[in-house]
């Protein structure tokens, strides 16, 4: 066996949300700040996405971070999370993966009962809390970068289901926020495929009706994810974010809950102080706390904070084969969907 390239990574799922993690293998990307790194790994060399997120290596139903050296003092450890379609700039589920698997194995020293971590994202930093105990990380608190809504009840056209409305909101990356029964559907596990497929196409249908402007980063201007939601009872939001090529979240998705914080608030259905459930579609929970408000360049926000667990299951090598024909990953449409290119 010969390798040209190792990378190490750990293995670590949020409420069964993979999130893996890339701890040796990679030396950096360039850029100066994590933005300009994201964008460089998405419009300059996307060979590392591919490898690590796509067949044989990778699979459909994972996200793997990237850890990279801090651009800024003021940050322990930095990130970039690679996904089945692109680099994107934050998750919730993958910070606490990412500040799990950091603490847990010693790449940064814990201190029970708590320890405190600043995570540099390209969507800025986000300071991550965790419970500690013997060694584990019981549960990790992220304050989420500044959340807003950006339009209400927007009105789109769809080629599906007609007229319909969404919230859009910004919550490290940008969402459309719809509710699930304006597409006769509920968030259960049967219905994953469903919901999958049509968030796929809704989130390719809006983003030609609508124009994104994030008030102080102007690059993040692309509609990630749509999240469906449906409301439990008043503290509590069953939700399910759909991710390109075409699959459902596990984990209650925490910009996604703080994206629908930020919609909740616009509509004066939140106040500081108040704290929800959020749940995904195989049950698992986030704890979202709405902690202040704040403005950006005239943008009023709010600030959000997710609390969750994540669990390490194994460790695990990748190597580059010099003579293999599939080193650039391969796709099916059995499983990432009709339509799906590499």
């Amino acid at each position: 066996m010969r390798w040209k390239k190792t990378l190490q990574l750990v293995d670590v799922h949020c409420e069964g949300e993979i999130g893996k993690v890339i701890t040796a293998g990679v030396l950096n990307i360039p850029g100066k700040t994590m933005l300009d790194k994201m964008n460089h790994i998405n419009q300059v060399d996307d060979s590392l996405r591919r490898f690590v997120c796509l067949e044989p290596r990778g699979c459909l139903q994972m996200s793997v971070n990237l850890l990279l050296p801090p651009t800024t003092k003021e940050a322990d450890a930095a990130f970039i999370i690679l996904q089945a379609d692109r680099a994107h700039p934050m998750s919730g589920s993958n910070a606490i993966c990412v500040t799990t698997a950091l603490l847990e194995l010693g790449i940064l020293p814990m201190t029970e009962p708590q320890t405190t971590v600043v995570l540099e994202t390209p969507a800025g930093l986000v300071t991550a809390v965790a419970k500690c105990q013997d060694g584990r990380c019981l549960e990790v608190s992220l304050d989420m970068p500044p959340s807003f809504a950006s339009a209400m009840d927007l009105e789109v056209e769809t080629q599906d289901f007609g007229r319909i409305k969404a919230d859009i909101a910004f919550g490290g990356c940008w969402y459309a926020l719809m509710d699930v029964d304006q597409l006769n559907l509920t968030i259960e596990p049967h219905n994953a495929r469903k919901l999958a497929e049509a968030g796929v196409r809704l989130r390719e249908q809006i983003s030609h009706q609508i124009t994104l402007n994030h008030p102080e980063q102007p690059a993040l201007n692309q509609l990630a994810y749509v999240m469906f939601r449906q409301q439990v009872d008043d503290r509590t939001w069953q939700t399910c974010t759909t991710l390109a090529p075409g699959r459902c979240d596990r984990s209650p998705c925490g910009t996604g809950s703080s994206a629908h914080l930020a919609a909740l608030a616009a509509r004066g259905l939140v106040e500081v102080g108040d704290c929800l459930t959020s749940r995904s579609i195989i049950g698992g929970e986030f704890t979202v706390y709405l902690r202040g408000r704040t403005e950006l360049a005239g943008q009023t926000a709010v600030l959000p904070r997710v609390s969750g667990r994540g669990f390490v299951y194994g460790f695990s090598q990748l190597g580059v084969d010099p003579n293999d024909p599939l080193a650039a990953g391969h796709i099916l449409s059995d499983t990432w969907g009709e339509g799906a290119t590499v």
